[in-house]
């Protein structure tokens, strides 16, 4: 597997927007800023094209990544979804799902807290990228079960780790 030494010139530690910029340009990926401190991206997943995000917080050292699968919930499923938030939470390791309070977005976020110099090098910027994306695919069928499929939380994690399971 390429890494992102591989792919971009720079090899040392960055402001941590700038080396997300230059791994979504390496990457190829639509990118903008969005501000001094955030920067925006489209990424192509397995099941989706997902926004991700991120925001540096200067004066905690905290960058926050926030990975959105365009995954809307409807008010008749929003028990089932958090209740499959909380059993999908169980199994992640970095991150965790949230559902948006405004619009009812699914989405992944990790907050990474960074050093007394607040930079990120590239090998950590594309760990936590990459996981991002890793665990939205990993879980995007089990919304889209929930919402399309009328199963159940439970019902919605074993088909998706079986669907999972059978794809390497």
């Amino acid at each position: 597997m390429r890494t992102v030494q591989d792919e971009i010139d720079r090899d040392d530690e960055a402001a941590p927007v700038e080396m997300l910029a230059s791994l979504f340009e390496a990457r190829g990926w639509a990118f903008e800023f969005t501000s001094e401190d955030e920067i925006s991206a489209e990424v192509k997943g397995a099941w989706a094209t997902y926004q991700v995000q991120a925001v540096w917080r200067a004066e905690d050292r905290v960058l926050q990544l926030l990975c959105l699968p365009d995954i809307r919930i409807t008010d008749g499923k929003r028990a089932a979804v958090h209740e499959a938030l909380a059993l999908i939470n169980e199994q992640v390791w970095l991150g965790h799902f949230d559902v948006w309070s405004s619009g009812g977005v699914v989405l992944y976020r990790h907050g990474l807290m960074l050093g007394e110099d607040g930079l990120l090098g590239p090998g950590q910027a594309q760990m936590v990228v990459e996981a991002a994306l890793e665990e939205c695919d990993r879980f995007y069928p089990v919304f889209q079960f929930i919402l399309w499929g009328d199963k159940s939380p439970t019902e919605a994690l074993a088909a998706a780790m079986v669907d999972a399971a059978g794809e390497a």
